[in-house]
């Protein structure tokens, strides 16, 4: 299997958040697939294809730059955070210096691929997910905001609402920036855009490529919800799993399929064919992710590497995804906290460890480089 390993830099205190001017989607085209087509290849040809869209009444640009705030409502849940240009200049050296803490290693590559996207597109298309405890002093200045008008108002194609106001006023963004200053984020979406921001600095220093498209989350305000992303394992079987995680140190009980799911919680992880159902309580968890058990520990002691791992956002998919040559590895929903401190003291999650949700739409807001 090729793992990620490769962590990128970290972004320095203080964090700074700058306005810009959003390009955005017409609501009857925020989440259509079709859209995508805006942002599709020639990826040289994309700033021309925004222009005529934004003449056509498909797309519109904003007047003035601006942070926005942005509240989206999905599945019965609201998020809203502050989006703006994230300044990325600055690198930090000490753990006390990081403003942008990533959680997982990326694939240098990918990474690769998506700088040279959005350099021929002069396009940061999505900001990344920053999420943090906020403030009582910005949480108070976004309530305020949040009561007041929306500048554009809509329900996207996805079934989204969203709600955006752009914030101008000086007073209103000294607060945002004096806030932001004291924060540190964890980084819940977007580890190879955020990867790409950080090469695009480097290669172009001084321009307006110093900064990249991102979304604060305030999980004391409306709090993302951190789910699991499961694992179907090809090439190894249900045996092979349960003497690992015996080696790896965990106490394995068999039942049925109602009690095992029941049991999943933060100290069980369940592996299942799809006929035979196992709890696997591991012993040492303190200290340590139930995702990260797993492939630290109890994949590097199957007999042979796994041909191939499938993620699943949900238990149901990985069922459907199992077999007896493809077991499967269902993994409970870690905390946002152990998350935060799993990370600030030095440690990382593997690659696709958690799924924060909901995330917004395709085409809400988007940054302009060099013309925006």
């Amino acid at each position: 299997m090729d793992f990620a390993t490769v962590v990128p830099p970290y972004v320095a205190k203080p964090l700074t958040l700058l306005p810009f001017r959003a390009v955005m989607l017409a609501p009857g085209r925020v989440g259509d697939p079709a859209s995508a087509r805006a942002l599709a290849r020639p990826y040289r040809d994309v700033a021309a294809r925004l222009t005529r869209w934004i003449d056509q009444g498909r797309a519109t640009s904003d007047t003035e730059p601006a942070i926005y705030l942005h509240e989206y409502t999905s599945g019965g849940l609201t998020v809203r955070g502050l989006v703006g240009s994230l300044d990325m200049s600055h690198r930090a050296e000490t753990l006390a210096g990081r403003a942008v803490w990533p959680h997982e290693a990326i694939h240098p590559e990918q990474a690769g691929e998506l700088a040279d996207r959005m350099l021929q597109m002069d396009l940061n298309p999505a900001p990344i997910l920053l999420v943090h405890h906020g403030d009582a002093t910005l949480r108070d200045l976004v309530a305020q905001v949040a009561r007041s008008k929306p500048s554009w108002r809509y329900l996207d194609r996805t079934g989204q609402r969203q709600r955006i106001w752009a914030i101008r006023d000086a007073a209103q963004l000294e607060t945002i920036a004096e806030c932001l200053a004291r924060t540190r984020c964890l980084l819940a979406d977007g580890h190879h855009r955020y990867a790409a921001y950080l090469r695009l600095q480097e290669a172009h220093p001084g321009t307006a490529w110093d900064a990249g498209l991102a979304m604060i989350v305030d999980q004391d305000d409306t709090p993302l919800f951190l789910g699991a992303i499961h694992r179907t394992l090809s090439g190894a079987t249900l045996d092979e799993l349960v003497t690992a995680a015996i080696s790896a140190g965990a106490d394995i009980g068999t039942s049925g399929r109602q009690h095992a799911l029941s049991a999943l919680d933060s100290t069980h992880l369940v592996l299942t064919d799809g006929e035979t159902w196992h709890t696997v309580a591991p012993r040492d968890l303190a200290q340590q992710a139930a995702v990260a058990w797993l492939h630290e520990r109890v994949l590097p002691l199957l007999p042979r590497p796994v041909r191939r791992i499938q993620h699943h956002h949900n238990v149901d998919d990985a069922l459907d995804a199992t077999s007896a040559t493809s077991p499967a590895v269902l993994l409970p929903s870690p905390a946002f906290e152990q998350v935060q401190a799993l990370i600030e003291s030095g440690g990382l999650l593997p690659e696709k460890a958690t799924s924060f949700q909901p995330k917004p739409s395709l085409g809400v807001l988007m940054r302009p480089v060099t013309g925006g």
